[in-house]
């Protein structure tokens, strides 16, 4: 599949800080990527890297198959939107989309022909002759977005677009930025620090720690197999349940001595015994009936109940740690209650303790 961004060795000092290292990242034509990770670790400097906003330190970044690493941000066929809606509040939408085609000299009728199909495709057309003043936080970002959109790109790169919008418009917003790329089918790059942003909009998700990818896969991937500690526990509301303990003759042995049967985990096909970390996702921890027949059972006392509408999230001890389980909302449950749970390991994950790797 031809790429449409390609991204070598790249480094990027700031003084003797090191903030991206080595980063190397393929990106196809027409996908919808994601970086994901917690402020501070390197994401949005990697997206002013590919815009041309920030000078690297080595490495190289190639568009299109064309050599882009010292090239201008208006030369390098991207089309940004920030986090700011960074409007011109004197001007209408109208002139806010068209603005940066009118400073490049283009022609009328075709500044016109992209300011129409824009507002179009945002539902914005009903503004044009708006002031931002006069727009709500959600026709702001579309207007933000359109102007990317009428430079008619090839890529596009989001940084943190929906971060200062309400949960309700940044659900919609949301929607509407997926509606977008199914219909246009550009090149997206998307940072974000909400996982449910990057679990709902990404063909794949790079998980970045301190400057480096730390998984590079599709959210399915990302979610059930995490290649180490740290994106297990990142990804996730609630987080993954962990925990700490040993593999001894195919049983995981709890720091408390509880054993827990491993059964078909993917590791035993000869992996060693040694100090490890289970993980379990509050979802793949069963109640009451639906406990039984599960490889580990446990009576267990509920210690806080937490209603979500749909679903009931409960919080407990297993094997001496704490541990989050969810269930249905149908099922009656309180603080205090005594109940059965069970869990098979081959849903979970088996972390190395010392490399913090997949098992």
């Amino acid at each position: 599949m031809q790429q449409s961004v390609s991204i070598r060795d790249l480094s990027l000092n700031f003084g003797n800080v090191k903030v991206l290292e080595r980063l190397n990242l393929d990106i196809a034509q027409g996908e919808f990527i994601v970086l994901l990770g917690p402020s501070g670790c390197g994401k949005s400097t990697l997206l002013n890297c590919i815009a041309g906003l920030l000078d690297v330190s080595a490495g190289q970044i190639f568009i299109n198959g064309k050599n882009v690493t010292w090239m201008e941000p208006k030369d390098r066929g991207i089309g940004m939107v920030f986090q700011s809606y960074a409007l011109y509040p004197q001007m209408s939408v109208e002139k806010n989309l068209s603005f940066g085609l009118r400073v490049s000299g283009m022609k009328k009728d075709e500044i016109d022909r992209r300011v129409k199909r824009a507002s179009e495709i945002l539902q914005i057309e009903p503004l044009l002759q708006r002031k931002p003043a006069n727009l709500s936080g959600g026709q702001r970002q579309r207007v933000a977005i359109g102007r990317a959109l009428v430079r008619d790109v090839d890529v596009f790169l989001f940084d943190e677009p929906l971060s200062n919008l309400d949960a309700k418009l940044r659900s919609d917003l949301r929607v509407e930025i997926k509606r977008l790329h199914q219909r246009l089918k550009n090149t997206m790059i998307y940072v974000t620090h909400d996982q449910i942003e990057a679990l709902t909009l990404a063909d794949r998700i790079a998980i970045m720690k301190n400057g480096v990818i730390q998984q590079l896969a599709d959210p399915h991937t990302i979610y059930n197999k995490p290649t180490n500690l740290y994106v297990a526990g990142f990804i996730g509301s609630p987080a993954m349940n962990f925990i700490e303990g040993d593999l001894r003759d195919g049983a995981f042995v709890a720091k408390d001595g509880t054993s827990i049967p491993v059964g078909s985990y993917a590791y035993l096909n000869g992996a060693g015994s040694g100090p490890a970390v289970l993980g379990i996702r509050p979802e793949h921890i069963f109640v009451g009936e639906a406990a039984q027949g599960m490889p580990y059972q446990a009576d267990v006392e509920i210690e806080i109940v937490e209603p979500m509408g749909s679903e009931t999230l409960a919080w407990t001890t297993i094997a001496g740690k704490p541990v989050t389980f969810r269930c249905s909302s149908d099922i009656d449950i309180h603080a205090g209650d005594k109940m059965r749970v069970g869990f098979d390991v081959a849903r979970g994950s088996l972390f190395d303790a010392k490399s913090e790797n997949r098992l």
